[in-house]
């Protein structure tokens, strides 16, 4: 770790890889592949934090994650004994993290598994397609919509309501809904695959639920922790997140409204949205609410200010966003601090981007951020970014591709700490 003593004059860039934040001599446990998510980071990233805070002196009793997405930390937590709680915005990303780090009894959600296939298999399956909303029938033919509705139904009807282990398969659900849809495979953004052959809706959920018990099976025995995760906003002062001993999480970039999109399939089968686009509202950088960009400026830290004026010379447009994403990650930063107990440790994972030839930040922003709400020891060092699913190109235009001809903007992220 590279101790900071003055932000403006650090060199991100000239911080060389860490290896010890770049490997592990353990494999990863299959749990953590259970759903796909993206921007996940791998789980020995939360078992080496752990290492090096208890390494700095650090007496570890609860970890919080403030963006705890699908649950990596959540379950490395509990893999180390040590008490936990999470909260993310996002229903899809907090109902993954629950299967992840729940505790499950393998004949019983077999015997749950024999009774939606069972009933399943009578095939008594009524046309609703028709009362489909108009999001989920430009992506699934009559068929295909069908068989799931179904499917569904089956699950809702023959788990325990409100249970683990009804999660259990609707996350296994979850995972099924792209594959059976005309979205196209492995694609970073919302598209249709005109070309697209469906699979048997059954089947894959099948193969999937039989990965998913091969992952539980797989398990070590673990001691006991708690283990809560809340589906809340972090800067929602209505809820009262517990104190922490340690803080381990990796804040989402400017585009994070993004993953509302991404997750569109699960949040409009399961309910959690009527239109998925609702889900952006509340995401960091989310303008969707009122918003005064020239009166919200001038709360900018020296960095948050020096990127926002060169956007402007770009696309007014895009600077709003970006300001907005700064401003709620100096909230984010200044809360962190406040529910963390005395010489608490916190560890922030996160990369820099680019947009338009405007190199933004976010680092540098959240460590001057740091300094202002009074963290102290404050320190950074630099890994490779490896199996995210989000790409690390732009195109030139400055939005992201798959294209490997684009500039690589996103193939580092440094790891970021400071103590109480």
């Amino acid at each position: 770790m590279n101790l900071i003593k003055n932000v403006h004059n650090f060199n991100f860039d000239a911080i060389p890889i860490d290896s010890y934040w770049n490997s592990s001599s353990d494999n990863e446990l299959k749990i953590h592949n259970i759903h796909a998510y993206p921007a996940k980071f791998p789980a020995f990233v939360t078992t080496n934090a752990i290492n090096y805070a208890k390494g700095k002196g650090v007496e570890i009793k609860t970890i919080g994650d403030i963006f705890c997405g699908c649950g990596t930390t959540a379950f490395e937590a509990k893999r180390n004994n040590i008490n936990y709680w999470g909260c993310d915005i996002n229903p899809v990303a907090t109902m993954i993290a629950r299967t992840k780090s729940r505790k499950f009894q393998i004949n019983r959600l077999k015997k749950y598994y024999n009774e939606i296939a069972l009933t399943c298999r009578k095939r008594n399956i009524r046309d609703v397609y028709d009362n489909a909303c108009e999001r989920l029938i430009y992506w699934y033919s009559r068929g295909q919509y069908n068989k799931l509705f179904h499917l569904k139904t089956k699950i809702l009807s023959n788990t325990p309501e409100n249970s683990d282990y009804r999660d259990f398969f609707l996350c296994a659900f979850s995972n099924i809904l792209k594959g059976s849809s005309r979205w196209l495979t492995k694609s970073i953004k919302p598209q249709i695959d005109p070309k697209k052959r469906l699979v048997d809706v059954y089947k894959l959920f099948e193969n999937q639920c039989f990965k998913m018990f091969k992952a539980i099976e797989k398990l070590p025995p673990f001691e006991h922790s708690e283990n809560d995760i809340y589906t809340e906003n972090f800067l929602d002062n209505s809820f009262s997140f517990p104190k922490t001993d340690m803080i381990i999480t990796s804040p989402p970039y400017v585009i994070s409204y993004e993953y509302a999109d991404l997750h569109q399939l699960s949040s409009l089968w399961l309910g959690f949205a009527d239109d998925y686009r609702e889900l952006r509202e509340g995401t960091i950088g989310s303008l969707h609410h009122v918003y005064n960009f020239d009166d919200e400026k001038t709360k900018l830290n020296i960095t948050g200010n020096n990127i926002i004026n060169q956007l402007l010379t770009k696309e007014k447009g895009k600077a709003g966003s970006v300001a907005k994403y700064f401003l709620d990650m100096q909230k984010v930063i200044k809360k962190t601090r406040s529910i963390l107990n005395k010489n608490g440790i916190a560890i922030f994972i996160i990369g820099n981007t680019e947009y338009k030839s405007v190199k933004i930040e976010n680092a540098r922003h959240l460590v001057e951020s740091m300094f202002n709400v009074g963290y102290k020891e404050v320190s950074v060092t630099k890994r490779k970014i490896s199996r995210k699913i989000l790409t690390p190109y732009r195109d030139e235009k400055g939005k992201f591709t798959t294209d490997g001809n684009g500039r690589k903007v996103y193939n580092e992220e440094f790891i970021i700490c400071g103590k109480k």
